[in-house]
């Protein structure tokens, strides 16, 4: 496994990890206590920098321990690995712009931040997720034609 394909496997499980401490947070909440009373930004802070700093650090690890196993491996990205990279970028996009003009649309019709603010974090974690999976999909697989 490459260095770019190994970055991605980080990136899809420690956003959906991060996400997934989220919703365990703030869930709960939603069933007990008015969307007013919620607290939801500090947790959604807290999680985005956590999961940044997690995936960060896993990624060098994993980088670590793959060198040491097998040091003559490249570790650089090569043109397939870039050609893949704008293929999950492309699809993540579609999800992030989905989730800001869905976004817009709440800020329009005045709907409570709460709304606003998760619809905002779930663009970017289906961004993540299915550009991701679309990487993934595509060093499996090939790219589409």
């Amino acid at each position: 496994m490459g260095y770019a394909e190994r970055n991605t496997w980080v990136q899809v499980v420690m956003s959906t990890v991060g996400t997934a401490v989220y919703l365990v947070i703030v869930l709960p909440q939603l069933w007990q206590r008015p969307v007013d009373d919620i607290d939801w930004v500090w947790p959604m802070v807290w999680t985005i920098v956590g999961t940044i700093a997690a995936t960060i650090l896993v990624s060098i690890g994993w980088g670590i321990l793959a060198g040491i196993r097998d040091p003559d491996e490249e570790h650089t990205a090569d043109q397939r690995d870039h050609e893949i990279e704008r293929f999950g970028d492309r699809v993540g996009q579609a999800f992030a712009v989905i989730g800001g003009l869905t976004a817009l649309i709440l800020t329009m019709l005045e709907v409570h931040w709460f709304w606003i603010g998760n619809t905002l974090f779930l663009g970017f974690f289906l961004s993540a997720l299915l550009g991701g999976f679309a990487r993934l999909s595509a060093y499996r697989e090939g790219l589409p034609q």
